[in-house]
């Protein structure tokens, strides 16, 4: 008995739900009347989850179907193998090649480059700004504070369609001429046609220098989640953004070196009526991202700020308490705590954001939206064009969604 009792101690029973135990539950047993009924309940489910797939899909093919019918009685050319044809027209801001003979599909492309372009930056630089805008509110200063929650008021009240062309009028007219362009430093120039900027000449040792600033790039991470594991093990903090820095440039100085410092620079030089060479911003493109941004920003400001304050203020006193800086309080033990209740509405910032880059169309920026529109004038297909454009923002949503999800998943506290 006693060998019993310890082997019990030692492996306890789990305790079992009465009302879930068939054995004292007769109405669950296999056989059962109950039991019976469930099965039933369940099969009637999934078979009318299956019949509402079946209809849906019958829908779409009646819809397709007449559509393609209609289009075929009135002569119009339907399909999408359009996308392999010709395309008469010039882009004015690409990133892939592009001129005009080459395939729409190859349009498409540098459509859809130029809105995941500007949308990538337009998130990294409302995030930045707005965080600084949420701080700002937060101060203790009276005119920083309130400076902050003006621009807050006034940004997120004036319609971003209206900010865009704004902007875009501010940098086509307000310039100088391409003949009387603003020179700061030279070799850059700065007129209503864009920003023009030196840009490094191709050489091969470049891909190994990007190679190395990506393992920077690791070890900086390493080197941060090393240095929060000693802190919460041993109590002590060290130079952490110091130690970063230094791994982050060091690899690929050190290439850069070791090829014998290759740099050759490609300077813009006036050429006709416009600067050839090097690197150059276009206005609309410039127009877009600052609209973007700073539209952006205000929301997500708001966003930080009420993640921010949403922790106990115990929280940073304790931080205080264990001579940590203001900064790294806010660095190591309020914005860590306050991601959860900022990722889910900032992931619906981040989707708005994707989505009115199409605004972009305004102002004349090629991205999906002002490509599918010349499109659809030289083609005539327009299902086809407003398809392929809800299928690409559908997917570049989706993708956004799904890594900001996973970034929810890793930021989520565990209970225990």
């Amino acid at each position: 008995m006693e060998a019993r009792a310890e082997e019990g101690a030692r492996h306890p029973t789990p305790r079992q739900n009465p009302s879930k135990n068939p054995q004292r539950n007769p109405h669950l047993a296999p056989g059962s009347f109950s039991a019976r009924i469930r099965q039933t309940v369940k099969a009637r489910g999934f078979f009318s989850q299956v019949i509402f797939i079946v209809i849906v899909a019958a829908l779409a093919v009646v819809v397709w179907q007449t559509a393609s019918d209609n289009l075929s009685r009135l002569a119009v050319k339907s399909g999408y193998s359009f996308l392999l044809d010709a395309a008469p027209f010039e882009l004015g801001d690409t990133i892939i090649p592009y001129r005009a003979g080459d395939s729409y599909l190859r349009a498409f492309a540098v459509g859809i480059a130029n809105t995941v372009k500007v949308a990538v930056l337009g998130i990294v630089l409302s995030t930045v700004l707005g965080l600084f805008i949420a701080l700002g509110q937060l101060s203790s200063s009276p005119a920083l504070s309130r400076l902050c929650r003006g621009y807050v008021e006034i940004v997120r009240n004036v319609p971003l369609l209206l900010q865009l062309i704004f902007w875009h009028t501010f940098l086509t007219k307000s310039l100088p001429s391409v003949r009387q362009a603003f020179s700061p430093i030279d070799g850059i120039f700065l007129t209503n046609r864009g920003l023009y900027l030196p840009f490094p000449e191709p050489d091969p040792s470049h891909q190994w220098i990007g190679l190395a600033a990506l393992l920077g790039i690791a070890l900086a991470v390493a080197v941060v989640k090393l240095d929060r594991r000693a802190l919460l093990r041993e109590g002590r903090t060290r130079p952490t953004f110091r130690r970063a820095a230094a791994v982050l440039v060091a690899p690929p100085i050190l290439v850069f070196l070791a090829f014998g410092a290759p740099m050759a620079w490609d300077v813009p030089a006036l050429k006709g009526f416009n600067f050839r060479g090097g690197m150059d911003i276009s206005p609309e493109f410039a127009a877009m991202l600052l609209g973007l941004t700073i539209y952006t920003a205000a929301f997500n400001a708001e966003i930080f700020r009420a993640g921010i304050q949403s922790v106990p203020k115990g929280q940073s006193e304790a931080g205080l308490a264990l001579g940590l800086s203001k900064g790294q309080v806010m660095r190591m033990i309020v914005l860590p705590l306050a991601l959860r209740i900022i990722i889910p509405p900032m992931a619906n910032s981040y989707l708005n954001l994707t989505k009115e880059s199409s605004l972009a169309v305004a102002i004349g920026y090629p991205e999906v939206v002002r490509v599918a529109n010349i499109t659809l004038a030289e083609t005539s297909q327009a299902i086809e064009c407003i398809t392929i454009i809800m299928g690409i923002y559908l997917t570049l949503s989706l993708l956004t969604a799904a890594f900001l999800n996973w970034v929810n998943a890793r930021a989520a506290l565990v209970e225990r």
